[in-house]
């Protein structure tokens, strides 16, 4: 009886969250198109920025003198992200060398987790949707079998209908989250190996030139 009892009330509530989860696929399905929109936007709008040549960069670097570099990284091709952070450091050369690397690895962190932000939407998207398009699937049946037993096909039907459109709807936006956030995953991991390789041919050109000048070197 106890057992009924629970059983009832465990269908109840299942069945009550059909139109919860179909809110849910509409606003996973709506906040993927606003994620492949910020995508599309993205692309053309920065990424096809990064045009630098970024072995011809680190040559010129080594040649030039520190105080001669924000000119060099506001002629290049970089990301004005990547710019800027370049800069800050420039900006610092007063610092010992010891804190300077803290300070670069703090900035570098900052872009990491800057780009990160943009990661978790899509990476969010593409697990919480499979979920509710398996938890669409699942909670129609339970009407639709008492309906094949009591000889409904219609109510099956339209059972069987509800499930493979969630099903449907949550295995496209897992599939198109998951492509958005393969995609910019690469793009902001090249962002952090260009910004990195710079920073750390900065660091290097700045202790050069304290050693230099502790020598008394005429040339620094």
């Amino acid at each position: 009886m106890i057992s009924e009892n629970v059983n009832s009330i465990l269908r109840a509530i299942v069945a009550n969250l059909q139109t919860p989860v179909v809110i849910i696929l509409l606003i996973l399905m709506i906040a993927t198109v606003v994620v492949a929109g910020t995508f599309v936007f993205e692309f053309f709008v920065e990424h096809r920025r990064l045009q630098a040549d970024v072995p011809k960069l680190i040559e010129t670097m080594n040649t030039t003198k520190v105080c001669d570099m924000s000119d060099l990284v506001n002629r290049n091709e970089l990301l004005p992200r990547q710019k800027k952070v370049l800069k800050q450091l420039i900006q610092e050369q007063k610092m010992d060398s010891e804190s300077r690397e803290i300070y670069a690895a703090q900035l570098l962190f900052e872009e990491e987790e800057h780009y990160q932000n943009y990661l978790r939407w899509p990476q969010m998207i593409s697990k919480l949707s499979p979920m509710f398009g398996l938890l669409g699937t699942l909670v129609p049946l339970g009407p639709g079998l008492m309906a094949l037993g009591e000889g409904n096909t219609a109510l099956l039907s339209q059972s069987l209908l509800i499930a493979f459109d969630t099903t449907s709807a949550g295995v496209l936006i897992a599939a198109v989250a998951l492509v958005i956030a393969q995609i910019r995953r690469q793009w902001y991991r090249n962002y952090a190996q260009v910004l990195e390789s710079l920073m750390e041919v900065i660091l290097d050109k700045m202790k050069a030139e304290e050693q230099c000048l502790e020598t008394g070197g005429a040339k620094c």
